[in-house]
């Protein structure tokens, strides 16, 4: 406990932690915060206050998965706020450090991704049971950062209504024409190219490497009598082979990594046509390069990488494409999530029955170290719009707004 009592005496200072060490002794850190809920954690031995000193996102993770870090008052979510709101990316704050990072090394060769290894990173996280994504996802499956454009209601609006928004949102910007082939690479379980094609009529040809997402895919545009105009392949973006008006991707660029970033934005331009717009939506960081922390790359996203804006714009730069508009969504992911942490929290015995308390757990500190990154961290959502040439889209972007009034109006008839 020595070394964790070190860490925390200077780490947490906003906020109260009690921290109750394997012999009953109670260890208080910080000051109270009325903002901040008071959290109490109980450690099983003392094994696991070394492995939370040593590595505090990998050893506290596993920590709370196998019942070692027991919470006596609070929950995961709070816990896990407290402890990166000390660590928050702010120039005034006085403690940062950067515990939740492993080394950029070990991070880099965690990001080459071939074809093979991208497959068996895929399925890791999303060949899990649908049922559990059911639970806690919205009618078009979306498991991606949602819009929250309405001005009254903003945070508090509904998720199913948030994410159809986004939806509506990026199909604007792709200037849809119902003669238009578009490609939705990293299609999830299809739902964004199911909307595109009933917001305008275009043929839609998503690729995935998930082969559960695929067969619900599928089912799902044959249940609703678009398979002829909406179709999907279980195969890498970097083989899909002719050319399409517009592409789209929606949370797959996290998974590149970070090697293969020219190689994508080459793909990217190798396959629109001349006239062609692409919509890329990723996670991102304001705070610069860094790396994924040592447990979500253990556990959650194997190979997975959320960059910074200045290690994409090189590879778009090379690709010879031009980058038409750029929109920084910044706490709209972590709405998001909470709607998702609140959701599986009230199915928590369904989620159990499905897999077990660990995997339960494993998820719900997922779900609040996401939400984390969002509110205290240095993560945002990007939407990098490009073309191939500077005169394809309008020159006033006044046209999203409009068009995606449209969209929505069309996509609830």
């Amino acid at each position: 406990m020595i070394l964790l009592d070190r860490l925390f005496k200077k780490m947490i200072r906003d906020g109260e932690l009690t921290v109750i060490d394997s012999r009953g002794r109670t260890h208080v850190y910080g000051a109270p915060n009325p903002a901040k809920p008071a959290v109490a954690v109980r450690l099983t031995d003392a094994a696991t206050a070394r492995a939370i000193a040593i590595n505090p996102a990998l050893g506290a993770g596993e920590a709370f998965m196998d019942g070692r870090l027991i919470i006596e008052k609070g929950d995961i979510r709070q816990l896990v706020d407290l402890v990166t709101w000390n660590l928050r990316w702010q120039r005034d704050n006085p403690v940062r450090f950067a515990l939740w990072r492993q080394a950029s090394i070990a991070a880099k060769i965690d990001q080459i991704n071939f074809a093979r290894r991208s497959k068996r990173n895929v399925a890791h996280h999303y060949d899990l049971d649908d049922r559990l994504y059911d639970l806690f996802l919205d009618p078009h499956r979306q498991y991606s950062c949602a819009y929250f454009n309405d001005p009254d209601l903003g945070p508090d609006m509904s998720l199913d209504a948030a994410q159809e928004a986004k939806l509506a949102h990026i199909a604007a910007k792709l200037d849809l024409k119902p003669h238009h082939k578009v490609l939705d690479i990293g299609c999830g379980w299809g739902g964004m190219a199911r909307f595109l094609h009933k917001v305008s009529g275009a043929e839609v040809t998503g690729v995935t490497l998930s082969e559960e997402q695929l067969k619900y895919a599928r089912a799902e545009a044959t249940r609703q009598g678009i398979a002829n105009k909406v179709h999907f392949e279980l195969i890498d973006y970097r083989s899909v082979t002719g050319q399409f008006d517009r592409i789209v991707s929606v949370g797959m660029f996290e998974h590149v990594g970070l090697p293969h970033f020219g190689e994508y934005f080459s793909t990217v331009e190798r396959l629109l046509k001349p006239d062609g717009v692409a919509l890329i939506h990723s996670i991102a960081r304001a705070d610069g390069p860094g790396a994924t922390d040592p447990w979500t790359a253990k556990y959650i996203f194997p190979g997975g990488y959320s960059p910074a804006l200045s290690q994409i714009v090189p590879a778009v730069e090379k690709a010879w494409l031009w980058i038409t508009d750029i929109e920084v969504l910044r706490l709209h992911y972590a709405h998001t999530i909470r709607h998702w942490y609140d959701r599986c929290e009230a199915k928590q015995a369904e989620i159990e029955a499905l897999y077990d308390a660990r995997f339960y757990r494993m998820w719900m500190f997922y779900l609040a170290a996401a939400m984390s990154a969002f509110n205290n961290d240095g993560h945002m959502n990007v939407q990098i719009q490009l073309a191939k040439r500077r005169d394809t889209l309008p020159l006033r972007r006044d046209y999203i707004g409009e068009t995606e009034k449209q969209l929505l109006a069309h996509a609830r008839h």
